[in-house]
């Protein structure tokens, strides 16, 4: 399929790749390393990071960057999905790209793409890279968007590797255990280069993966740990020569204790010279869209969580289990066919006053009918049916009281159409 839009106009871009591969998922480096050797990059210079996991990516990456760039670092960040604009998903310095510079990638991709067919995803993170090998950051954080072995990201060489955790989602795709998902995900590890791990419980699909890479694996519980005290928290370990670090009364952002761990142990790494003045305002001031996202709309408190799966649903009922103040929950709630309704609902439902169940559209989209049936099997009365995400939160602010919090949660989707929304 030939390019024939005004290319100079980043939606007709955008709605284009969108029908060029006949899958919106195809895994397999085989076509994105074709075009990327023929696109001839030189990321060399560049500090490159990985990250992948089941949850916690977006805001590993946001606290990654914020800290190094901190330091006075050039950092440029790869993310998916995107909320409002798709500009989101490519940063330099923590500003989005503009339309005319993606605009110039992705004509640079198609210049070089021949007949090979390439998925929106693999389209985009090419011509992020082409971007990224222009501009010449300092480090460049990259996130997986699907597994992590056959991702399109996983073509660059990274100099560390972070996996965050490894929990059931995309089984479809992945496999239906953790040991299969751990295996997937572990690809993105290199021989000789370090890889920070999240969690405790670590799959043996991922230890057996390191060794067979020749990996240096860091994992939480064994190089290093982290103790909370209120509002702060003490991370210990060791840097990239061995010797013992404690960082103590770091600050609290709201963010898992595990993720801001590895990030701290992944930065002994990547910069040793890091001033800790540096790692206390990259932990201290961040913000990332979608994450436990506090803000007011017409005199309420809401809260923007994009949680689909219930090792995310977990984290976001023990926030709201320890983070609010009085007042009602009033939970707008639309989530994806393909994921764990159940099991999202089982976590949540305990932690609403009323549960406001709406459809997401699209083929992938649940309809509101499921939510609504799997919360009134649990027991919970407080349920209501709307036709779209919009009008649950419009029911939810009506509903409110000036002490009540409402949460928007499930999905990307969900959150993306309340901001457009407010």
């Amino acid at each position: 399929m030939q390019a024939d839009f005004d290319r100079q106009n980043l939606d007709q871009w955008l709605a284009w790749l969108e029908k060029l591969h006949p899958s919106t998922i195809d895994l397999g480096l085989e076509r994105v390393r074709r075009v990327f050797e023929r696109l001839q990059l030189d990321l060399r210079p560049i500090h490159c990071v990985i990250v992948g996991g089941t949850n916690g990516k977006g805001s590993t990456v946001a606290m990654l960057a914020a800290t190094l760039s901190a330091a006075g670092h050039t950092v440029g960040t790869y993310t998916s999905p995107h909320l409002l604009r798709y500009n989101e998903r490519v940063c330099l310095d923590g500003e989005p790209v503009d339309d005319a510079s993606l605009c110039a990638a992705f004509n640079a991709v198609e210049a070089v793409r021949g007949d090979v067919s390439l998925t929106y995803f693999e389209y985009g993170t090419l011509a992020a890279l082409v971007l990224f090998a222009a501009r010449q950051p300092e480090y460049l954080i990259l996130e997986v968007g699907l597994g992590g072995r056959l991702d399109a990201v996983n073509i660059v060489e990274p100099a560390l590797s972070i996996l965050t955790n490894v929990a059931l989602d995309h089984v479809d795709w992945l496999g239906s255990t953790r040991e299969a998902i751990g295996r997937e995900k572990a690809g993105i590890f290199r021989a000789g280069k370090p890889a920070v791990y999240g969690e405790t419980d670590a799959p043996d699909s991922v230890l057996q993966t390191a060794r067979a890479f020749g990996t240096r694996l860091l994992r939480k519980g064994v190089d290093y740990t982290w103790e909370e005290h209120g509002d702060t928290w003490t991370w210990r370990g060791h840097d990239a020569q061995g010797q013992a670090l404690e960082f103590a009364a770091l600050p609290r952002n709201g963010f898992p204790f595990d993720n801001a761990a590895a990030v701290v142990q992944a930065l002994q790494y990547l910069s040793p010279a890091l001033p800790e003045a540096a790692l206390r305002q990259g932990l201290r001031d961040i913000v990332v869209p979608g994450r436990f996202q506090e803000l007011r709309h017409a005199e309420r408190k809401v809260i923007l969580d994009v949680a689909h799966n219930p090792h995310a649903a977990a984290n976001l009922a023990h926030n709201l289990r320890t983070r609010l103040g009085g007042g009602r929950v009033l939970m707008v709630l639309a989530m994806l066919g393909d994921k764990d309704s159940a099991g999202v609902i089982s976590l949540l439902a305990p932690q609403a006053d009323r549960l406001y169940a709406a459809p997401l559209g699209g083929e992938r989209g649940s309809s509101a009918e499921i939510i609504y049936n799997h919360a009134r099997k649990l027991g919970h009365a407080q349920v209501s049916r709307h036709d779209s995400v919009a009008a649950a939160f419009q029911a939810a602010l009506a509903d409110s009281e000036p002490a009540d919090t409402i949460v928007v949660t499930g999905s990307f989707h969900t959150v993306a159409a309340v901001l457009e929304l407010i």
